[in-house]
């Protein structure tokens, strides 16, 4: 196979400007596979790539919620075949020998390459990419449906998993944007109570459509789920504003659990006094379990959840990236291709 002609949106230097280019991709390498993308989400961890000091890969192909069918294999790959349709996520590739990788916790393997990050990503219309850890894309799956899965669906369901809640609990989801409002509806599968927290009326007012117990702005929200509900029995924070750590350790019960997953280079000091004394655990939740991006792939073929989406062309990708920075997208934006 010749070389072919693809676009994509890249970085051209750390904290640089995203642009798209048009440039030529070669044939797969051994255990790689050429893929044409269908559709590719657009996430707060390109923003916070595209905001770092140093990156191991310039210019970089951003992206990791990649949808798309495999064009061509190359050596020594088994596990797909042309006409194929998977998706790209974050997590590229795991070292497979360390005990976290033997335990299913490759999520966390010191050693991992990462779509979009350590390793070229998915936003443009034709990606080589390694193939051990790409994932089966349902067929009755829409593609732009199906993109955010791949990360934002993934990791919204693997918290919830984590937060151990069983129905007719409380969980207060702090961010009601892209993984927020996934969040709230793997809650209602699991028949557990949600409490939205937001800074936008907008996000609010959707996540009260679609049948949040309560419904607070951010400011003060700690102490509007106490009164209102007695506390929540968990708290996951999707965004990385400390001001939303601090009001989630405040809405939660005694003795109950703060997920922290939105990722940002900021600082919180921990109210060690309240942590101790009231036996709050707090733990950082990363992704999900092969089985979580399984399940939520497989809730959303079903109709059990439905990612809100807006679709655009690749050439809208720096625009966005500024809207997702400005808080203006109130669900996943999607490039089409």
């Amino acid at each position: 196979m010749s070389e072919l002609e693809r676009t994509a949106a890249v970085l051209a230097a750390p904290r640089g400007a995203v642009s798209i280019v048009t440039d030529r991709v070669a044939e797969p390498g051994p255990g790689e596979a050429l893929v044409r993308m269908e559709a590719c989400g657009i996430c707060h961890s390109d923003l916070f790539v595209a905001g770092l000091e140093k990156l191991k890969l310039v210019p970089l192909t951003l992206g990791h919620e990649g949808i798309g069918r495999v064009e061509a294999i190359g050596s020594g790959v088994t596990n797909l075949a042309v006409g194929d349709r998977v998706g790209i996520t974050f997590l590229a590739a795991s070292c497979g020998e360390c005990e976290l990788c033997l335990a299913g916790l490759e999520r966390y393997c010191a050693r991992q390459l990462n779509f979009g990050y350590t390793v070229h990503g998915a936003l443009a219309t034709r990606a080589v990419v390694r193939t051990e850890l790409l994932a089966k894309i349902p067929e009755s799956l829409n593609a732009a449906e199906a993109a955010p899965m791949c990360c934002a669906g993934w990791t919204a369901y693997g918290a919830v998993r984590e937060t151990g809640l069983v129905a007719g609990q409380l969980l207060a989801i702090f961010g009601m944007g892209g993984l927020g409002h996934l969040a709230q509806q793997y809650s209602a599968v699991r028949g557990v109570r949600v409490a939205a927290v937001d800074v936008s009326v907008e996000k609010l007012r959707m996540a009260n459509a679609a049948g949040a117990e309560v419904c607070v702005p951010a400011a003060d929200a700690g102490r509007d789920i106490q009164k209102r509900c007695g506390g929540a029995d968990a708290a996951i924070v999707l965004t990385p504003a400390p001001a939303a750590i601090e009001q989630a350790f405040r809405s939660v019960k005694r003795t109950g659990k703060v997920l922290l997953v939105g990722i940002a280079n900021t600082r919180f000091e921990l109210p060690v006094i309240d942590t101790v004394l009231k036996g709050i655990h707090v733990q950082g939740s990363f992704l999900g379990t092969r089985q979580d991006l399984d399940d939520a792939l497989r809730l959303a073929a079903e109709g059990k959840v439905k990612a809100h989406v807006e679709t655009h062309p690749l050439d809208r990708t720096p625009e966005l990236l500024q809207r997702l920075h400005r808080g203006e997208v109130t669900g996943r934006a999607v490039i089409v291709f």
